[in-house]
């Protein structure tokens, strides 16, 4: 498993939905609440499952989650679950790719590491994307296009600021 599977599979719901900072927020709270609630109910109603079982219960699970997470955004925060759009109902398929992908042991560990670099990433995004869209008045950044072009930035930065080198493979001759 790579460091960065969570980020792969919530980049979606993370380009899109980051536009300011408390939509931001409620896609990072979602995101958090969505994925450990699939993964509580789904450790009680998966002992003595089969692989095949498993993966049925968690589709059930996940679609019933999904499906109460967009009607209680719409019942009580009806202005924020009209900004979110559609990208809360994709969080599924970052809980059913992360189901697959957590390891057996340690996995509470694991994916409260992730989750919380998740939701660091939602809000440095939305904080960036707002401050840079209406202070800067850079409108292409409040747009997907410019939310990945500004994820990429962070992460070379992440990059660059990072210590360790390079496997020799990588590196270049000067």
């Amino acid at each position: 498993m790579s460091r960065f599977w969570l980020l792969g599979i919530s980049l979606a719901p993370l380009l899109g939905a980051t536009r300011t900072l408390p939509q931001a927020a409620a896609i990072a709270a979602c995101s958090t609440l969505l994925m450990v609630l699939h993964q509580a109910l789904l450790a009680v109603l998966a002992r003595g499952l089969s692989h095949t079982a498993r993966l049925a219960a968690s589709l059930l699970l996940i679609a019933a989650l999904a499906s109460c997470l967009q009607l209680g955004l719409r019942a009580w925060a009806l202005p924020m679950a009209l900004a979110l759009g559609y990208y809360p109902a994709l969080l599924s398929l970052q809980c059913l790719a992360a189901d697959q992908l957590l390891p057996n042991e340690a996995r509470w560990r694991t994916l409260a590491l992730h989750l919380s670099g998740l939701v660091v990433l939602c809000l440095l995004l939305g904080i960036l994307r707002q401050w840079l869209g209406n202070v800067a008045g850079l409108h292409l950044i409040s747009l997907a296009p410019g939310g990945l072009i500004l994820l990429g930035l962070l992460l070379a930065l992440y990059n660059r600021l990072r210590p360790g080198l390079a496997p020799s493979r990588r590196q270049g001759n000067l």
